[in-house]
């Protein structure tokens, strides 16, 4: 595939600089640039319009979570991954619910930075079980019958569905349903053409509104 640009977005300079050394290691990832604050952020997203943006949590001034907000706003299908040296699920889910794709541990190795990067770019990513428990819980049990594009799903497009919300990764869903990986993805482009979706974040909002994610599946 086509390299990925990349925006870096961190008002520490040790981090911004080891940022880019991680990600110089795979030349699938293009850094087009850094950001020192949220503003600055704004400015350069428009400026050089990168593919990914990396995504301090925690900055001074405007946050990672208001300035992920408003580039959503402007650009909804630039993806956005936030970076924080905490796993509290309460902030990552906020993350979530702004528009990210996900978030990475700075915590991390090397390697497990680049096979998660790589894995959101292609849009292989699951969520993690907790923040998929987290967003199933903002949302009240509703039935699939009532929406009309919920009725064309066939049955494997629903067990996908139902995978994915459970924070599934394509490589999980495959050796569950025992299929291979590309029918995976293809069920995955399907359902996002039909549902006209862009990423499995939605994918798996659109299962819990809808009443087909994974524990909404046996409600009453």
């Amino acid at each position: 595939m086509n390299s990925v640009r990349v925006l870096i977005v961190d008002d520490h300079a040790h981090a911004r600089e080891a940022t880019r050394v991680i990600l110089s290691e795979d030349p699938m990832f293009n850094i087009v640039g850094t950001a020192m604050s949220g503003q600055e952020a704004l400015e350069f997203t428009e400026q050089w319009m990168p593919d990914l943006i990396l995504m301090d949590i925690s900055m001074k001034g405007m946050d990672g979570l208001e300035t992920t907000r408003l580039i959503k706003l402007r650009f909804p299908y630039i993806k956005i991954i936030m970076m924080t040296v905490s796993d509290d699920a309460a902030h990552l889910f906020e993350a979530i619910k702004q528009g990210a794709q996900g978030y990475i541990l700075k915590s991390l190795p090397p390697s497990m930075w680049l096979e998660y990067l790589r894995s959101v770019v292609l849009d292989e990513a699951g969520l993690s079980q907790e923040i998929a428990l987290r967003i199933l819980q903002q949302f009240p049990a509703t039935k699939a019958h009532n929406d009309p594009v919920a009725n064309t799903l066939t049955p494997r497009e629903r067990e996908i569905l139902h995978w994915v919300s459970s924070g599934l990764t394509n490589r999980d869903i495959a050796a569950e349903l025992n299929i291979s990986e590309q029918t995976v993805k293809n069920h995955l482009k399907n359902l996002l053409h039909k549902l006209q979706l862009e990423n499995r974040v939605q994918l798996t909002r659109y299962a819990i509104e809808h009443g087909l994610a994974s524990d909404q599946l046996h409600r009453p």
